[in-house]
């Protein structure tokens, strides 16, 4: 019992640290945000953060560690799927998954959050979903990585969009969209 409890106490420091980082996020870049004003802000005390976090950094780092291990786990069950309703079943989860983190995910994709993880995105959704070569000859592409490119950025750019503006479209509309863009390159 005791066990359970120090699980959970965990969680909720480590959920509101993550939850104060966006907070500061939204207003200035993290080399801006100080260890203090972070915990001041979280009503935790520093020893307690260090306890779980070595600096701001480190705490953005794995957040963005977990949202990409999330992405990595939905592609890969999304990979293989020839299925529409399957492949649009696991696209709605994605995008569910984004909605219910919507504030996270905009701050990791804004310009207060760590270019690298954009990239970092890119990378691994090129590198689980690869390239089909059936996508060049459909698409009229010189190349089959032009397209996915094109793809790949475009839909990160429309999840941005869709994310700033309030979820102005339904889950499953977004993956309607997305499905029918990247149904090319598979």
């Amino acid at each position: 019992m005791k066990e359970m409890k120090e699980s959970r106490k965990t969680r909720y420091t480590r959920m509101t640290l993550q939850d104060s980082l966006f907070e500061l996020m939204e207003k200035k870049p993290i080399t801006k945000i100080t260890i203090k004003e972070l915990c001041e802000n979280a009503d935790i005390n520093r020893t307690t953060f260090y306890a779980y976090y070595t600096d701001q950094y480190d705490l953005l780092r794995k957040i963005e560690d977990e949202t990409l291990s999330w992405v990595k786990e939905a592609l890969t069950n999304l990979i293989g799927k020839t299925d529409k309703y399957e492949s649009m079943e696991v696209l709605e989860g994605i995008f569910q998954y984004f909605a219910e983190n919507r504030k996270h995910i905009q701050v990791l994709m804004s310009e207060q959050g760590d270019i690298d993880f954009q990239k970092q995105l890119f990378t691994l959704i090129y590198r689980e979903c690869g390239i089909s070569p059936s996508a060049t000859a459909d698409a009229g592409v010189s190349t089959k990585e032009d397209y996915f490119v094109f793809v790949v950025n475009g839909s990160i750019g429309l999840i941005q969009y869709w994310l700033k503006n309030g979820l102005s479209r339904s889950v499953k509309e977004m993956a309607e969209i997305i499905y029918s863009m990247s149904s090319k390159i598979r």
